[in-house]
């Protein structure tokens, strides 16, 4: 199985649109005004550089990099650049193809020789998109999506059973697919800080700190073991959402509850088309300096507005009266559809 992934996708797609920018430090993020809350969505290699990453806030991204290029975020222009490469992964002889976004795909194929074939993927999407890819080869999916780290930017490199402990033995648990900061730090605390550690971790330990789930699963992981079948059923959104960081706090309680009717409208609007009742609501508040609380509620499956906006109203409710809210956020949890493929995510043990 092969893990696609494009090169700096969406600062690539820039490009294209702007081919002066080529070589110059690209990022893009928000509205593309430093001064307004909001992250870095994605930078260019020449902007990494520099020490600029996703995630990271804007403002200080330009501070970095005071000459940078800064564009606002396109959804409508990377969407449409997905789409055809995706057609194209599809086109392949044999392909079978699992889309894990925007810019990257598992490719299931029965073939002799996967490096050539990977080369021909990555001949094939440049030549529809003008876009570079570099490819993963692997037995399972983990070491696939693992083995395309080693072959950024433009290459292939292959991760199996066989030289998987050679590989990665050493390196950090931060570095492995579905290892975070804080689940490596927990590692750590456990006296697990490599791959070669977690792959021999004793079964107890982990259940004892991670649950009888995702205890195993993260072992598991430290193998690269796991699936081995690339699943092409089409993915269905679990549930929708919407959020808002203000460029001014607000500190009204009438302009909280009227920030909170415009993002359920969104997320109802979203709703309305997957034609799913709601069956739970979650509320994210950021309030200022940057302290985030969470509040979910389950719900009779419904598909009323009038319902589902009373039931979050009474989430509201928890909002802090006397504090600053910084951000909000709404999200709409919807009832699955039968045959809907689980476990799509590494971080959930679908694996």
């Amino acid at each position: 199985m092969l893990h696609v992934d494009l090169d700096q996708f969406i600062a690539a797609v820039e490009v294209l649109r702007h081919p002066e920018l080529a070589g110059l430090p690209l990022i893009v993020g928000g509205r593309g005004d430093p001064a307004e809350r909001a992250v870095v969505s994605t930078a260019s290699y020449e902007a990494r550089a520099f020490g600029v990453g996703s995630g990271m806030p804007l403002r200080i991204a330009a501070r970095k990099i005071p000459d940078a290029v800064i564009l606002p975020v396109d959804h409508a222009a990377y969407d449409a650049a997905s789409a055809v490469v995706m057609a194209t992964l599809r086109a392949q002889p044999g392909a079978v193809v699992q889309v894990l976004g925007w810019d990257e795909a598992f490719v299931g194929v029965e073939t002799s020789d996967p490096e050539a074939y990977a080369r021909d993927v990555h001949s094939a999407v440049l030549e529809a998109t003008r876009l570079h890819c570099s490819v993963g080869i692997g037995d399972t999916l983990v070491r696939a999506k693992v083995a395309t780290g080693f072959g950024k930017p433009r290459g292939v490199f292959r991760l199996t059973v066989e030289n998987w402990l050679s590989v990665m033995g050493d390196r950090p648990t931060i570095e492995l697919w579905g290892v975070g900061t804080k689940i490596s730090r927990r590692l750590a605390g456990l006296g697990i800080r490599t791959v070669a550690e977690l792959a021999q971790a004793h079964p107890a330990a982990m259940i004892a700190e991670f649950g009888p789930r995702m205890g195993p699963w993260y072992a598991q992981l430290g193998r690269g073991e796991g699936a081995s079948v690339v699943d092409d059923t089409p993915w269905v959104a679990r549930g929708h959402s919407r959020e808002t960081t203000f460029n001014a706090n607000l500190e009204d309680r009438a302009e909280v509850d009227a920030a909170l009717d415009d993002l359920l409208a969104q997320v109802l609007a979203d709703v309305a088309a997957e034609g799913r009742p709601v069956v739970g609501l979650g509320l994210k508040v950021r309030y200022a300096p940057f302290t985030t609380k969470t509040f979910t509620k389950k719900i009779a499956g419904t598909a009323d507005p009038a319902v589902i906006r009373g039931k979050l109203r009474e989430l509201a409710a928890k909002i802090a009266p006397d504090r600053a809210v910084r951000l909000l956020g709404v999200r709409a949890e919807m009832a699955m559809p039968e045959g809907a493929r689980e476990g799509h995510t590494p971080t959930r043990g679908g694996w």
